[in-house]
């Protein structure tokens, strides 16, 4: 019994060493480091598999180019000759060939060349691979700009570039086009931002009215019928301004769609039709469409959307000019341009006329708290324009109504460089 005790301890002894033994030994499925899937380990073991083999390649030829040239091997013949010095015999001595002594002096430099060369080979099979590791590092460093700066950016900060310097080869022209790509994003982006603050704080008011006006009258039971039809006439109109900006948010975001069918369109076509839709409005106004349009002037765009930029421009037309007055719509051609203009009597345009583009812009004075336009209109028209390869332009004075005109590049080259006409058109 005591022995059995007593080799209990040294039997656990041997299974625990056992243990940490194979503990020790790393198992079979250890997956290799990191840095062996990494292009720079790739492209170091081609270097120095490449540098390898083209130094034995060269050292192999040399070799055999040497030992072909000549004959080499070691002294084989000797012979015994008697010396004299003065027709006195000094003894014998030891004698070879010539052509024994080049093969010796081959043989020496061949075996010294295949040392050499051993030697060569060894160095660069320890040298190679830094060698390989220096200079794949050296070519995949704008890589590693490029990517640091990409894991930078985030979605909300688009400011940083990569700027790559250095010669102008392939990854200096990948990283130029990054470039020019994040530049697109981030102007993308900060007109997104742009739009969604100003389409927020538009909206905003509206709904404070319609929000008052529920609170305090519709639902109040105290309130009588006038009060009641106050409120409806004030929600209503408020309604009407949202429709109108959502209407107007749409046609922005429809023409920056790449699904469009451009065609070819008369812009006679267009402007009639628009013409025809702002009739009634005009109408009630007192106000008479004059028409001055002449088939023929075609030019490559979206129908639709042509359409609303004209439309755009007499629906401010109609709501600015004096009952009474007329609106001009026409349509022509002037030095390689095809143009389409809207010309009405209103107050006109003065100081704001490098803002009358810009998105949720109003005019001082355009009616005031009564108008329940946006103020995406003129925006969209310019939006449109851009999109055809055209321009809008303006000739406005105070007092004396303004002038929208609408320039396309027509057929032919090298007249759309130079921009449209600066004169206003005869309208």
């Amino acid at each position: 019994m005591r022995t059995s005790r007593s080799s209990r301890p040294s039997y656990a002894r041997a299974t625990g060493s056992r243990r940490h033994r194979e503990a020790a030994v790393p198992a079979a499925g250890t997956p290799p480091p990191a840095f062996v899937h990494t292009i720079r380990f790739r492209l170091t073991v081609l270097y120095s598999d490449l540098l390898f083999v083209l130094t034995a390649l060269v050292l192999g030829a040399t070799y055999l180019a040497v030992e072909r040239s000549g004959e080499a091997h070691r002294v084989s013949d000797q012979f015994r000759a008697k010396k004299y010095v003065n027709d006195v015999h000094m003894g014998e001595i030891d004698v070879v060939k010539l052509q024994e002594v080049e093969a010796a002096v081959n043989h020496e430099t061949l075996a010294n060349l295949r040392h050499f060369s051993f030697a060569v080979l060894g160095v660069l099979a320890v040298a190679s691979p830094a060698i390989g590791w220096i200079l794949s590092g050296r070519a995949l460093r704008p890589v590693r700009a490029i990517s640091r700066t990409a894991a930078d950016i985030q979605a909300t900060d688009l400011s940083q570039r990569i700027r790559l310097t250095g010669p102008k080869d392939e990854l200096r022209e990948f990283a130029d086009t990054v470039d020019s790509m994040l530049d697109r994003l981030d102007e993308a982006f900060r007109a997104q931002r742009r739009l969604i603050d100003d389409a927020s704080h538009e909206l905003r008011s509206p709904l404070a009215i319609i929000r008052a006006d529920l609170d305090a009258v519709l639902t109040a039971e105290e309130s009588d019928e006038a009060d009641r039809r106050t409120a409806a006439r004030s929600v209503d109109r408020a309604t009407t301004r949202m429709t109108r900006l959502v209407e107007d948010l749409l046609a922005t975001a429809r023409r920056n769609a790449p699904a469009l069918a451009d065609t070819d369109v008369d812009l006679a076509v267009v402007a009639g039709e628009a013409c025809e839709e702002f009739a009634p409005p005009a109408a009630e106004r007192g106000l008479v469409l004059q028409r001055r349009l002449s088939s023929g002037h075609t030019v490559i765009g979206d129908h639709d959307a042509l359409r609303r930029a004209v439309g755009n421009l007499l629906s401010n037309a109609v709501r600015l000019a004096p009952p009474g007055t007329g609106i001009t719509v026409a349509a022509g051609r002037a030095e390689g341009w095809v143009w389409a203009a809207v010309r009405d009597r209103g107050p006109g345009i003065d100081d704001d006329r490098a803002r009358v583009f810009d998105r949720f812009w109003r005019a001082k004075g355009s009616g005031g708290g009564r108008d329940r336009h946006a103020g995406l209109g003129l925006a969209i028209v310019r939006q449109i324009m851009e999109s055809h390869g055209g321009q809008v332009r303006l000739f406005s004075r105070v007092g004396a109504g303004s002038t929208f005109v609408l320039w396309f590049p027509g057929p032919g080259a090298g007249h759309a460089e130079g921009g449209p006409p600066q004169e206003q058109p005869a309208v």
